[in-house]
């Protein structure tokens, strides 16, 4: 029977739906994706791993880096692994720097942004502008949350504009056995909530004047409580 009112014909809500092919024509936008966990969880790894990957069938990226632990412009990972790349300062715009790539006839089809926590929120949103307007994919890996267990500005822009949040599975553990996600600041074997957010350092053993970070449960950075030593024996350490 044909419907009484073609008004409210309920194949009307087909008409939206392009035809097979129909957006063959436009370019398809990149992605911005953000990879995040805790300290020793492997997220420099995944981005050398990922840069590998892309390399590998013929793409062309940028490795950006900020406030390495190695207090050099590399990609490191506490395995052992290690790439040059270049260092995000303040002031640098991201868009600027691929189009100066692009100014000297270089392809960036993708870009990996380690420490991206440290990124100014302007300049996430450059990578965003990258990824929809010049279709370039970029990883980004950081941490989510500093000492203070509060959000990082740039991950927080991250969280905003990201196209994929992906929390890296790799179990971290407090010294409790228990899954670890806060990154206390130590300082004289004493966990510390104020200071500058940011202070590179890492979690291997040092001296007792000296800072590092240790992944706590939420239970023991609420209480302070760093364990019966300070890092357990066979922590991996930066080579």
């Amino acid at each position: 029977m044909e419907p009484t009112n073609p008004a409210l014909d309920p194949t009307d809500a087909l008409a939206s739906v392009p035809a097979a092919g129909a957006r063959r024509g436009v370019r398809a936008a990149g992605s911005l994706r953000f990879f995040f966990g805790p300290m020793d969880c492997g997220k420099s790894t995944l981005a050398l791993q990922i840069d590998h990957n892309q390399a590998r069938q013929g793409r062309c990226g940028l490795l950006l880096v900020r406030h390495d632990r190695s207090g050099t412009p590399t990609i490191s990972s506490r395995m052992g692994l290690a790439r040059r790349a270049l260092e995000v300062h303040d002031e640098m715009d991201l868009g600027a720097l691929v189009r100066e790539h692009w100014g000297r006839g270089q392809r960036v089809d993708y870009l990996i942004v380690d420490e991206a926590q440290f990124l100014d929120p302007e300049q996430v949103d450059q990578l965003a502008e990258l990824a929809d307007d010049a279709q370039i994919d970029v990883y980004c890996f950081g941490l989510a949350t500093d000492f203070r267990s509060t959000m990082f500005p740039g991950s927080r822009r991250l969280f905003e504009l990201a196209d994929e949040l992906n929390a890296i599975q790799v179990e971290v553990l407090c010294w409790c056995g228990l899954p670890g996600r806060f990154n206390g600041r130590v300082h004289d074997d004493v966990l510390v909530r104020d200071g500058s957010t940011v202070l590179v350092a890492d979690v291997v053993q040092v001296a007792a004047d000296d800072v590092r970070y240790q992944v706590l449960c939420r239970k023991h950075y609420r209480t302070g409580d760093l364990g019966p030593s300070a890092v357990r024996d066979g922590q991996l350490s930066l080579t």
